[in-house]
């Protein structure tokens, strides 16, 4: 059988870099981070998901594939609520960073994607919770400074008409995640791991991930690959090569940053509460949960 073309950045030779530039000039990036997805997930199904997805859409309709990123937002505020309801005080294995080091990487990673030509960026995360939104504030500020067109999203807003037609197609670990993992990397799901939810928290298992089905999950990741093609080509056609472009140096990333993004950090949603309740004050979650000093 010959072997899928490669289109993940890290792995290509030089002759195969350029000619997919040539057919499709159009990168993308994959977000998610290593954390509780149930005993029968891999902790990093976030990235996994996300840059599975993105392989799948480079190999059937071009593009390349930056290397995934497996550090991003957790610990604090509504993140720190929710862990100590579906974590507790087990080691949860998480790889997390504050909010203003992940999206400050995602700036340099646009740079980097500009200064080599691409015309479009598609940004996909597969964490959930309100960092996808603090994502598109970022995207729709740092715009104006590229040349390239850019678009966020988390992978559920993709993932239509969702697990069985309701149009739900995110959820932590239940059955839409561990069916989309069961289909795109099936070696990192044990299905047999999956026992009836007692009491939370369950390694932040999903209730319902005794309905995962891995035949779903290849329907739900066809639907996403479709719906990513006609977003990377709407991207495309709006590039306009007499776009100036501002965002060429490691100065230029430094003073937008610090112009744009560091004043309305502490207003991000992930730094917020919206889990609701707090974790109490002897929870290993309480450690981040409120935001000290960061500037």
């Amino acid at each position: 059988m010959k072997p899928a073309r490669e289109v993940r950045w890290e792995r290509m030779l030089r002759h195969e870099l350029e000619a997919a530039f040539e057919q499709c000039p159009a990168v993308y990036f994959a977000y998610g981070l290593c954390e509780p997805h149930g005993p029968q997930n891999a902790v990093g199904l976030d990235a996994l998901k996300a840059h599975a997805i993105l392989v799948t859409l480079a190999r059937e309709h071009g593009g390349i594939v930056a290397p995934p990123d497996f550090w991003h937002v957790h610990e604090l505020g509504g993140y720190a609520a929710w862990a100590h309801e579906w974590i507790g005080e087990l080691r949860p294995w998480l790889t997390a960073v504050p909010p203003w080091v992940h999206f400050k990487s995602v700036c340099y990673q646009l740079r980097a994607a500009e200064v080599l030509g691409f015309e479009a960026a598609l940004l996909l995360t597969g964490h959930y919770g309100p960092n996808w939104m603090d994502l598109n504030t970022v995207l729709e500020k740092i715009q104006p400074h590229l040349r390239m067109r850019v678009y966020g999203l988390p992978d559920f807003e993709a993932n239509k008409p969702g697990f069985d037609g309701d149009g739900a197609g995110g959820d932590h670990a239940g059955k839409v995640e561990t069916s989309l993992l069961w289909a795109l990397q099936p070696e990192s799901v044990d299905v047999s791991r999956v026992h009836e939810p007692g009491d939370k928290p369950f390694f932040a298992m999903g209730p319902d991930a005794g309905q995962a089905s891995r035949e779903i999950g290849e329907r739900m990741v066809a639907d996403e690959v479709r719906w990513l093609k006609a977003k990377r080509d709407e991207l495309l056609a709006a590039h306009d090569p007499a776009t100036s472009s501002r965002l060429r140096t490691f100065d230029d990333v430094e003073g937008f940053w610090r112009d744009e993004i560091q004043p309305i950090v502490p207003d991000l949603k992930s730094m917020q509460n919206f889990a609701g309740d707090e974790p109490p004050l002897d929870s290993r979650w309480r450690e981040n949960f409120e935001v000290g000093d960061w500037r």
